[in-house]
């Protein structure tokens, strides 16, 4: 078959890691099965977006794009969060992407790589048989072997580890969308990793919708990699990714930790090196009353204590948090609880969302609405002290010598680049500015670390001279 007679897939991905690795799965089966893909609309034969469905944005931005897909190229198949989303009218749920798209060839909701391509299918023939003609192997154009396909630069990757949650938070509506709680055979979570590892990956970002609740679904079941019977649960899994990772100097990075108790087992290997000393934790508030309104799981006035506990296990461990402003009922004293917490807790990294109304959430109906002028204000108060913490915490690293794993460096690094430490997480939090170096010698790689003298520090980044 002539490269001019291969059928061509538009792609585009929104929303969060666990959307973007769905699409990794989309995207692997599609090269499988020999079908050209792309990032634009142009010349496409048809056009897939996966889509996010939470927050107002996210769904605005989400329906824009499926329009701006229609009008350009005609031939568009929805998938993702917002493919779930019913309009919830009186006169009868219907679905929302239909509802105002109806001329889109398919709609399917998250984590649905089979249903995506069954409509691929029937609006454009596959070229030929998967059991023939197979993905490219890691070294391959983009592929990573059994890991498939990655949208993320070839030096970190996101490794997820189960789909949907078993909580019920009053403010969110993913385990209506995504399911819930099914984690992955174990055996299939370390072969991906290794396979990600042997293709060049130097960042492993460990994510789901509740890490720590890894292999519960299964009651903890025992299974297999590479001969040895390893439990599906995540202390196992974190040793075992380290131990995988260590042989090619690469990182382990935890997303989506619930603070249980269980974390704490986990602490040493942070402590000992053998996975980043990094947890990304989703308090959302720290008040008792707001955080039972809220239905959060693992969420009590020990969260202080267990806080203390971890950075006395691990001294250099960065915590990172994500928090709800102006929820429904929320009184200026709680909210002044939230803003003490920052500051007792140092939380290194910080983001914050005014409470969104988003359709379905049970929270909407809680006594106590807040106008959105106040929650935008108390949103706008919790970053203005989340900075004061983040900044004062990054001027302590001025004179420290760190590793510096490196994303950007125009003409091998001799004007300089950027990277990151162990303390940020790609796309969410900060950078290392890295200057030019001042031996002649020195060079700077994409995908490779160098050692850096911080020299100090720009806003949320922190500014390094290699060495």
């Amino acid at each position: 078959m002539s490269a001019t007679t291969i059928p061509k897939v538009g792609f585009v991905s929104l929303g969060c890691p666990k959307a973007l690795t769905d699409s990794e799965l989309i995207l692997t089966q599609l090269s499988a099965e020999g079908y050209q893909t792309s990032k634009t609309f142009a010349g496409a034969d048809l056009v897939i977006v996966n889509t996010c469905g939470f927050i107002d944005d996210a769904v605005k931005e989400s329906l824009d794009t499926i329009g701006e897909a229609l009008a350009e190229n005609g031939k568009v198949i929805v998938t993702g969060c917002l493919g779930a989303r019913s309009t919830g009218s009186a006169e009868g749920d219907t679905n929302l992407v239909r509802s105002i798209h109806p001329s889109v060839l398919a709609v399917t909701g998250p984590h649905a790589t089979q249903e995506v391509m069954d409509a691929v299918h029937a609006h454009l023939p596959k070229p030929h048989d998967p059991f023939l003609d197979l993905v490219p192997g890691a070294q391959g154009s983009g592929g990573f072997g059994i890991a498939g396909i990655k949208l993320t630069p070839r030096h970190y990757a996101y490794l997820k580890i189960s789909e949907g949650c078993n909580h019920r938070c009053t403010f969110c509506i993913i385990p209506s969308l995504r399911g819930d709680l099914v984690s992955r055979p174990i055996g299939d979570v370390l072969n991906e990793a290794r396979a990600l590892f042997e293709g060049g990956v130097k960042e492993l970002l460990v994510i789901s919708q509740d890490t720590s609740a890894y292999g519960v679904d299964v009651k903890y079941r025992t299974g297999f990699w590479d001969g040895k019977p390893v439990k599906t649960r995540m202390l196992e899994l974190v040793e075992t990714l380290g131990a995988i990772a260590e042989p090619y100097g690469a990182w382990v990075r935890l997303h989506y930790v619930y603070p249980y108790p269980s974390v704490d087992d986990v602490i040493p290997f942070m402590a000992s090196g053998h996975i980043l000393p990094y947890l990304d934790v989703p308090f959302q508030h720290s008040h008792p009353d707001v955080l039972k309104r809220m239905k959060r799981p693992a969420s009590g006035e020990k969260n202080l204590e267990r806080i203390a506990r971890w950075r006395e296990a691990s001294p250099h461990i960065v915590i990172r948090s994500t928090f709800i402003a102006g929820f429904p009922g929320e009184t200026e004293a709680e909210f002044q609880h939230l803003l003490d917490f920052m500051v007792e807790a140092q939380i290194d990294r910080a983001g914050c969302f005014a409470y969104s109304a988003v359709d379905g959430a049970v929270a909407n109906e809680i006594p106590g609405m807040l106008p959105l002028e106040v929650r935008e204000e108390r949103r706008a108060r919790f970053m203005a002290v989340a900075e004061q913490v983040s900044t004062a915490k990054l001027q302590k690293r001025v004179g420290a010598t760190m590793q510096v794993l490196v994303d950007s460096a125009p003409g091998l690094g001799k004007k300089g680049g950027v990277g990151r430490t162990y303390a940020d997480a790609p796309e969410i939090d900060g950078t290392v500015k890295l200057l030019p170096p001042e031996k002649i010698s020195k060079t700077l790689k994409v995908g490779e670390f160098t050692k850096a003298v911080i020299v100090g520090t720009q806003g949320h980044d922190l500014v390094a001279r290699p060495i």
